[in-house]
């Protein structure tokens, strides 16, 4: 029907921004006389009506806008001219032909063009078919017949629903995809606010389930309790609620003959004991089709020539998928109970019998059980063991779950599928999983995989909680779990910067434990940190050489952990390595966040600075793929550290602002500390040492913000450069006010008891340089030398680059220019060599200030300041990022009167007026 009502509240949607936007142009075009047609196609569910109806809802606000809205009724998809009938039927009178002849003949294509720009003569017309591929064959043709020809000067648009674009070749198409997580999230939000709400478990199912598919969220959403929304009863299994989605995507197929349906329902029903995405085995499903009397010819000539099955299978090898998950699930959903236990039952018989191999046979044959089973529940649990990958013996254990009457031993087996999930990186399903038997179901098992999951999204203070109380549940039973639970509630410990806490959950594993390495590990970590620091550096030390034999991922992990301890770095970086080997070989999943995350650690501090972040990006995308927030945050702060170094202050500030994110809220406190400490390097870098101080002196002085109790020593001498230098303006050329002297001295006289204890390369020769910072005149030179020395036992070029810079700024304030040109000179190379651009700027500007030709500005700099002297171009630069003249003063030891000599100079050889000029201008 014709229509100009004024929608007042139009549809919101959600995920569409792309489609929308291509809709507006569609309708901006209408607005200005100019017609066309566009083709909106997807699976049912997928938000095809909505688009149509946001689309009326926009055109209804144009003053004089009209439109003619029909939807296709399926059971008229058989009577010819059906579609052009309801079309014309909700015209307005005159038709181009009388109504009643329009069933028997049809309209002629050119009429009907002819007739929607006569009724869009007066007005814009917006023209929406909803669900085209429900038209009769020739009002399909007719149709498109006419959208192709409407465009310029045409006053008329065409908008056509449908699943199936083929009959509207030659139009526009846009093909609404599934939501992603975050546009499905924010509709769930919407669908429940009456609920004040969704459990994060309850929210993590109905988001899998849905499948990115709108309609069927919605129906899920609808058919759920208010108790059931917030967590505080069970889910049912399956979820209710999308039949209606199921039965239109199994609609989408009624044109195949009976054996295709066959086939189909094999593939459906082959896929049952493979991971999800996997598909199902071709030999499986072609062994089946012979025994289900299809013979050869059309089973293959479906699983070669999609068509034959309208779409619906794809071959990829040796493996057949259904285009879109949820036609798997339609195929099954259609078939009969029986007939699915028939099918499943047919292709246990084809699958390995009894043996290390029978496992997705006894998942073939739990699907074909009608009620509880403790024989074959039995069996699928002993069978889920390894070599079977933890998703297989996920699944195998959640069905054998299912076959299970007993209460407790129901539980069991979900929390044991829920940790076989955990340790393949699903952490969505592993919540899941937990849920199923009810949300205060389950013993210590369940505990033990709450506080692991916890250990990875969750406040650390939670996670140590929950798994020192499964810990104590599963002693009795269980000890090796027990002990699994104590070191996660150490790690959570560890994260939080809690010693004592720590302490308390590596003493609660027994001594009499049976792992070796666990005992060593434990007894050394704990002598460390009570201060017996030779008793756990051997113990730890025997560690390190036992897991040189070791294959296990966890406990190779250990090992990394103990030799980062310890300071030896590159013991550090060899066992990573080899820990990331065996897990990407083997798995766990789970670990490969973790093991990036140590292993880019390692390198950071070798001074590897390209491979630290390679690792580090690496580790994050595994940490988002599996759920690991807590891992992503620690990895943001060391992807900050990296850039600290490499000079991308945007960089490091959007890292760093990541991890206090998420280290703020779970209380992540060394990610804290590592991100505070790069942010405030990037300060030094930019030659802001008042502000690196700042963000520093809480970390490493005493007192309620002190950073993390393994990492505050790393930032030492950073705080005592950036002291130094900062103080220099209000203290003289060589010295520090005296409050800020007596921190630096008191966090250098700690940095001299930890260099004591450790191994790492790097410490003797940073604590020299720190002690050459607070030297006396006469004193210093020795000191840098004695840096420089440590620095050529221990290798790496960042360190010693800075270290040569500050020994060259130091000899040029002593007015000894020409001996300071050679540090100067080898700290621009070493920095360039490790791609510190921001420190190799400073290096390029000492040079040139103590009169070497030196350029290391970018090009176009270079061409906007070249008629500056090299102190002019550096002041310029310093006031366009925003410093004040006495800041610029501070880092290039001048006086502020000098700074403002020089600045007065600067505008009047680049005419500007003003410092927001001068910033413009080096901006541009």
């Amino acid at each position: 029907m014709i229509s100009s009502t004024t929608v007042r509240h139009p549809l919101r949607l959600y995920g569409r921004s792309g489609e929308l936007a291509v809709l507006d142009g569609l309708l901006g075009r209408l607005r200005d006389g100019h017609g066309g047609a566009l083709v909106v196609s997807a699976p049912p569910g997928q938000g095809r009506t909505a688009l149509l109806g946001r689309a009326l809802a926009d055109h209804a606000e144009l003053p004089g806008g009209a439109a003619l809205h029909v939807t296709a009724a399926p059971s008229e998809r058989r009577l010819p001219h059906s579609g052009l009938h309801a079309l014309l039927c909700a015209a307005p009178r005159p038709l181009p032909v009388p109504a009643d002849r329009v069933l028997r003949s049809g309209v002629p294509p050119g009429a009907l063009l002819e007739f929607l720009r006569a009724l869009g003569s007066e007005r814009p017309l917006l023209v929406c078919v909803d669900d085209a591929h429900h038209w009769d064959r020739d009002s399909r043709a007719a149709l498109g017949f006419a959208a192709r020809r409407l465009g310029a000067g045409s006053p008329v648009a065409v908008l056509l629903s449908t699943v199936d674009e083929t009959d509207f070749g030659g139009l526009p198409v846009v093909r609404p995809g599934p939501l992603d997580d975050g546009a499905a999230s924010a509709l769930l939000d919407r669908l429940t606010e009456a609920a004040h709400g969704v459990d994060p478990v309850v929210r993590g199912e109905l988001l899998r389930a849905a499948a990115g598919n709108p309609l069927l969220l919605a129906g899920l959403t609808a058919r759920l309790s208010p108790g059931q929304l917030a967590g505080r009863t069970a889910l049912p299994h399956p979820l209710p609620g999308g039949e209606g989605v199921l039965r239109a995507h199994a609609a989408l197929l009624d044109g195949l003959s009976p054996h295709v349906w066959t086939l189909l329902l094999l593939a459906a029903a082959a896929a049952a004991h493979e991971p999800d995405g996997a598909g199902a085995d071709v030999a499986l499903v072609l062994g089946a089709a012979a025994r289900a009397g299809l013979g050869p010819a059309l089973p293959e000539r479906v699983l070669l020539d999609p068509g034959a099955s309208a779409g619906a299978l794809q071959l990829a090898g040796d493996r057949v998928h259904f285009r879109h998950p949820l036609l798997r699930r339609a195929v099954l959903h259609r078939a009969s109970p029986a007939r699915r236990r028939a099918v499943h039952e047919l292709l246990a018989a084809l699958l390995p019998g009894p043996g290390t191999a029978s496992l997705p046979r006894l998942v073939q044959l739990a699907c074909a059980a009608s009620g509880h089973d403790a024989a074959l529940a039995g069996q699928l649990a002993a069978g889920a063991v390894a070599p079977r990958p933890h998703a297989e013996r996920s699944a195998a254990l959640a069905r054998a779950a299912g076959l299970t009457a007993d209460d407790t031993l129901r539980a069991a087996r979900f929390a044991e599928a829920a940790e076989q999930s955990r340790l393949a990186g699903d952490a969505g399903r592993a919540r899941a999983l937990l849920a199923r038997p009810g949300p205060r179901a389950g013993q210590g098992g369940a505990l033990c995989v709450r506080g692991l999951l916890l250990l990875r999204d969750g406040p650390a203070a939670d996670a140590r909680e929950a798994l020192l109380g499964a810990a104590a549940l599963l002693a009795p039973y269980d000890p090796r779990r027990a002990q699994e639970a104590l070191l996660g509630a150490a790690e959570a410990a560890w994260a939080s910067g809690d010693v004592p806490a720590y302490l308390e959950a590596l003493r609660r594993i027994p001594a009499s434990a049976d792992d070796p390495a666990v005992l060593r590990y434990r007894s050394g970590m704990c002598a460390v940190l009570t201060g017996r620091t030779a008793e756990g550096h051997a113990l730890l030390r025997r560690n390190l050489a036992a897991a040189e034999d070791a294959g296990d991922p966890a406990e190779l992990l250990r090992a990394v952990v103990s030799a980062l301890v310890l300071g030896e770095i590159d013991t550090a970086c060899r066992t990573g390595a080899r820990t990331l080997a065996a897990v990407r070989a083997a798995g766990p999943d789970v670990l490969l966040p973790k093991v990036l995350e140590h292993l880019a650690h390692a390198e950071l501090r070798a001074g590897r600075h390209a491979r630290a972040r390679a690792h580090a990006q690496e580790g994050l995308q595994a940490a988002r793929r599996t759920g690991q927030p807590n891992t992503a945050t620690h990895l943001h702060a060391v992807l900050a550290l990296v850039a600290s170094v490499e000079g991308d202050g945007a960089a490091c500030a959007a890292h760093f602002d990541a991890a206090l994110e998420g280290a703020g809220p779970h209380g992540l406190q060394q990610a804290a500390t590592l991100a505070t400490w790069a942010v405030a390097r990037a300060e030094l870098a930019r030659g802001r040492p008042a502000e690196a101080a700042a963000r520093l002196a809480p970390l490493v002085l005493p007192g309620p913000r002190r950073g993390h109790f393994a990492t505050r020593m790393l930032a030492v001498p950073c705080y005592v450069e950036a002291t130094v230098v900062a103080g220099r303006a209000g203290a003289g050329p060589d010295g520090v006010p005296n409050a800020a002297a007596d921190g630096a001295a008191a966090a250098v006289a700690e940095f001299a008891l930890w260099t004591g204890r450790t191994a790492d390369p790097q410490a003797p020769a940073l604590l020299a340089r720190c002690r050459a910072l607070l030297a006396s005149p006469e004193e210093a030179a020795a000191r840098y030398e004695e840096a420089l020395v440590h620095h050529d036992r221990a290798g790496g070029d960042f360190e010693r680059a800075r270290t040569q810079l500050l020994y060259g700024q130091w000899l040029r304030r002593r007015r000894r220019t020409r001996e300071a040109r050679g540090p100067l000179r080898d700290a621009l190379v070493g920095f360039e060599r490790c791609s510190a651009r921001s420190w190799a700027e400073r290096a390029a500007g000492e040079l040139r200030a103590a009169g070497e030709a030196v350029d290391a500005r970018p090009a176009a700099e270079r061409s906007t300041l070249a008629g500056l002297t090299p102190q002019q171009h550096r002041i310029a630069r310093y006031v366009a990022e925003g410093a004040t003249n006495r800041e610029v003063a501070v880092r290039l030891s001048l006086s502020p009167r000098t700074v403002d000599h020089h600045l007065r100079n600067v505008f009047a050889a680049l005419g500007v007026r003003s410092r927001t000029e001068l910033a413009r201008l080096l901006g541009s």
